[in-house]
Parts: structure tokens; C-alpha cells; sequence
């Protein structure tokens, strides 16, 4: 049988642009392993390492007007944002850079022999070392920040791991791209090519987290294909870590008091938050808890306002248009539900933003409402209106876990007045990140930063942005009484290297 063509496609349109390659075949997909696999070694040098992620940025930038144009014409994001997402994804790729530099990542520990302690201490030195192949799984919304040269590829070759990307449907052409990059940043370098390997297809990213020399995996997309390829990878004969971003509601809570204070900035940026990339950004708040009564009227008045005036747009594909038009209905037709601004389909390939409403009561156990507790993909979110502070932390107690979860306030209560603090401990357990008086679209390239949460929001405790993404992709070695010269050069006594380190309990700077 001939493999399946893998078309790039307009979502403008839905007609096909042009064919890009061919969904890989298992034997496929063994080679570009194996020459992933092979291309270890030439990722050794850490000063080999930085300057190669310098030269993709660089390599991205210089491309940059082509790699937007076909971004553009597969994904529909346009040029404005999409040439914001490769700056921002070339910046990643010297903050790695940096990070490999400056060496802090190994974590290195040196304890010299100590006979006198209980029990005896012998010479032993501790760092982390790369766990090999990388597999990594593009993701739809993101084509540059979270696909072939984004966070996880970053940080896995920051680490010292080759990577092979499953590319998503939704931009080929782009991914073959920016592949095509990334090899030639490497080449330049003298790192083999297969350093950076590419196949396309559904079952070649059945085949890619089965294979043997893969070591790890980081996955963003969707709870039900994040979590078929989380138990493939645990059901290996040797399992590996799966770093799987899978989906978040980002619930948002509104007082009394911060609604009664600031009603129409508050519901003008929940607007703004949740049509942002037109619902398709991973911490879009998909739910807001908003108080009943004069003050959260207004708020809605406001999200009203702002949400009517957002045009209509295109989605990334008309296979989750199709999804948002059949999930915004079920959730529209439950009992109790208004529809203040309709949200849906638009013509024939776009759609609208809109809002739903209910009561929070509905949402207190378990039954038909919890359909509204699912995230929905795209512009629009649920409004649930609460009698008092009760009702909204018991709401909140029933969530799973969350990339994001926010929380308005009044001036007052920022300053310590009432329950913030309180409110602040109630949504810690939710998410990985939890944002005051903000909106949690927009996550920060940072060394402080978190993205991630407790499942189903991710099936780990680790971030895919920021500095310490890198740690997913090491493993922690100790060598015990191992002469000077046979050690790494990071774990000699004379720190020629300038490696950050703790020696003999002291945090050497």
C-alpha cells in the first residue's frame, strides 16, 4: 500500500495547498531515530551546544519573512501575531544558550571524604547528564514557540538530546521548514544533520514513542491524544518520562468586592483574555466565577460590550471548528444555560466569540453541568454567577488541575484586607501558575516561569517555559572515588570552567 500524502491545507479555504511529504512508515521512522541516536556525541561540548541554538535563532530571523508567509497560509494566525511567535520562539533559543553557558543545569555537587561522619562520606561528585532522543510532538496552536524549533526542542538540545519531531497536520510545510533550518544551524557547527529529525503521520507518532532508542517525550495537544501516548510510553518495556501538556480550564474568580470597583475593566479584559488568537491559547480562561447582583451585572455588561464587537475568525482547522460549533451546542442546550453573546459558527469556514451563563449552584456536584467544566477550544467561555464566598470555593474545589488560575481583587483586599490571602491559598492547588489582578494569556519566556499544573493539565511536575524545561530531558549521575583525570571536566576540584556548584556544602559562586 503507498504511504499517505501529507498535504499542507488553507483553513481560509479548506482546500489543500500542496502535498508537503509522506506519513512515515515504521522502518521510516527507525532511521531517523537511529540518526538522532548517532548524532549524541557531537552534542557533548556545551560550547558546541550554545552557539548551535544561537545560529537557529539567527537561521529563524533570517528566514523569518518566508516562514511567516507559509505560518500564515496554514494556520491563519496572521502575520502580526505569528511574527511576534518566531521572535519570541529565537529568544527562547538564546535563553538556552545562556543557560547551557553559564552550566547552573548540571546541578553539580562535590563532597570530599569525610571518615567522620555517620556513616562515612566518601568522594562523591554529582551532575546531571542528558537522557538521549527526544521525541517531541508539535502542537497546533503554536506552529514556531511550541513545534519543531520551540520550547521543548529548545531545551532538549540545550540538555545534550538529539530530537525528532512528529510534525502537526496543521502546518507541514512550516515544520519542514524550519526543520530545514535548524539542520543547517547544526551542520555549521559540525553536528550531523539527523541531530534534528522530522516524520509525519499518525501511526509514525504511534512508532516514535514505542522506539526503543527514544528516551523521553513532550507532547501538546489535546487529553485524549496526550494521554493515549502518556500510557504507551509507561507501557514500554522500559518506560520513559512523557512531558505532556493536555489541556487546562484556567478558571478565573472575580469578588464582590474587585467586581464592585473596577466591573467594566474587569469584564473588558476577560473579554480580551478568552478571544485572544481567537480562544486558541492554552491558559485561555475557559471559566469565570462572577458574583450575582448589581456588581457582576455590570461585569457581564461589559463582557457583553467587548465580546459582540470581536469579529469573527478562522480557526486552525476545520476539524476544530467542527469540534467548537458541536461542543459550544451541547453546552448551549443544558437547562439553566443562557447565551448572552451567541458564540458558533460563521459562514462556512469562521466563527464567532461568545459567552455562556449559569448559575454556580449547578455546577456544586457531579452531573450533566460538568460538561462546563471541560475545556472547549476556541472563543468562549462560561460564566458562572455565585450567591456568596462559599459557593465559589466550593466550585473551585471541584476542578482538576490547571495551567493558570486567576484571581480579581479589590484594592483592599490586595493589601491584605479580607480573604485574599485566603482566596490566593484556594487556587494554589489548582495550577501551576496563578495570576492576581491579570490575565493569564500571555506566559513569559523567564527564568521564574511555570507552565504547567497538576494532570490533566500536564502529566508531570515540570514547565515546557522557562529556564528549567531543561530539566525534564536529564538524569542525575554520581561518581563515587573517581580519580581527577577520568572525571568531567565540571567535576574536578579545579573548576577550570566556572561551573555554579556546591562544594563541601558551600554554594561556590
Amino acid at each position: 500500500m503507498a504511504a499517505a500524502a501529507v498535504w499542507s491545507v488553507d483553513p481560509r479555504t479548506g482546500k489543500r495547498r500542496e502535498q508537503v511529504a509522506v506519513e512515515a512508515t515504521a522502518e521510516e521512522v527507525d532511521a531517523v531515530v537511529r540518526a538522532a541516536h548517532a548524532a549524541r556525541d557531537a552534542l557533548a561540548r556545551r560550547a558546541v551546544r550554545s552557539a548551535f541554538l544561537r545560529s537557529a535563532a539567527a537561521g529563524l530571523e533570517a528566514a523569518r519573512d518566508g516562514l511567516v508567509e507559509t505560518a500564515d497560509a496554514e494556520t491563519a494566525l496572521g502575520p502580526v501575531r505569528l511574527t511576534g511567535e518566531l521572535a519570541r520562539t529565537a529568544y527562547q533559543l538564546r535563553a538556552f544558550a545562556d543557560i547551557v553557558e553559564e552550566g547552573a543545569f548540571l546541578d553539580v555537587v562535590i563532597d570530599h571524604p569525610d571518615a567522620t561522619a555517620t556513616p562515612p562520606v566518601p568522594d562523591l561528585r554529582r551532575w546531571k547528564v542528558p537522557l538521549g532522543v527526544v521525541a517531541v510532538y508539535g502542537a497546533s496552536n503554536f506552529p514556531f514557540a511550541f513545534s519543531v524549533a520551540g520550547g521543548d526542542t529548545a531545551s532538549a538540545l540545550a540538555a545534550g538530546c538529539p530530537v525528532v519531531v512528529k510534525a502537526h497536520p496543521d502546518h507541514p510545510a512550516l515544520s519542514e521548514l524550519v526543520a530545514k533550518v535548524l539542520r543547517r544551524a547544526a551542520a555549521g557547527h559540525g553536528i550531523p544533520e539527523g541531530v534534528i529529525g522530522l516524520v509525519h503521520g499518525f501511526e509514525a507518532g504511534v512508532e516514535l514513542i514505542r522506539h526503543p532508542l527514544v528516551a523521553a517525550a513532550g507532547f501538546t495537544g489535546s487529553l485524549r491524544g496526550g494521554r493515549a501516548l502518556y500510557d504507551a510510553a509507561a507501557a514500554r518495556p522500559v518506560p520513559i518520562p512523557f512531558h505532556g501538556e493536555l489541556g487546562s480550564l484556567n478558571p478565573v474568580l472575580v469578588t464582590e468586592e474587585a467586581a464592585a470597583e473596577r466591573a467594566e475593566e474587569i469584564g473588558a479584559g476577560l473579554a480580551g483574555s478568552m478571544t485572544l488568537g481567537l480562544g486558541q491559547f492554552c491558559v485561555k480562561p475557559g471559566l469565570a466565577l462572577v458574583p450575582s447582583g448589581a456588581a457582576g451585572d455590570r461585569v457581564l455588561k461589559s463582557l457583553t460590550d467587548a465580546v459582540s464587537s470581536t469579529e469573527a475568525g478562522v480557526l486552525l482547522d476545520h476539524r476544530i471548528r467542527d469540534a467548537f460549533v458541536a461542543g459550544v451546542r451541547e453546552r448551549a442546550e443544558l437547562p439553566g444555560v443562557d447565551c448572552p453573546v451567541t458564540p458558533g459558527a460563521c459562514g462556512d469556514h469562521m466563527v464567532s466569540a461568545g459567552f455562556l451563563t449559569v448559575p454556580a449552584r449547578e455546577l456544586a456536584s457531579e452531573g450533566p453541568y460538568d460538561l462546563l467544566l471541560e475545556e472547549c477550544f476556541g472563543p468562549m467561555t462560561v460564566v458562572a454567577r455565585y450567591e456568596d464566598e462559599t459557593e465559589a470555593t466550593t466550585l473551585l474545589s471541584r476542578l482538576p488541575g490547571n495551567l493558570s488560575a486567576t484571581v480579581h481583587l479589590s484594592a483592599g483586599e490586595s493589601a491584605g484586607a479580607g480573604r485574599g490571602a485566603e482566596l490566593l491559598a484556594a487556587l494554589t492547588p489548582l495550577a501551576g501558575r496563578v495570576v492576581v489582578n491579570a490575565w493569564p494569556t500571555g506566559v513569559a519566556v523567564a527564568p521564574a516561569q511555570h507552565h504547567g499544573g497538576p494532570y490533566p493539565a500536564t502529566t508531570s511536575t515540570s514547565t515546557s517555559v522557562g529556564g528549567t524545561a531543561i530539566e525534564r530531558w536529564l538524569r542525575p549521575v554520581a561518581y563515587q572515588n573517581t580519580p581527577q583525570p577520568l572525571l568531567p571536566p565540571e567535576l574536578r576540584d579545579d573548576n577550570t570552567l566556572g561551573i555554579p556548584r556546591r562544594y563541601n556544602g558551600v554554594l561556590e559562586r
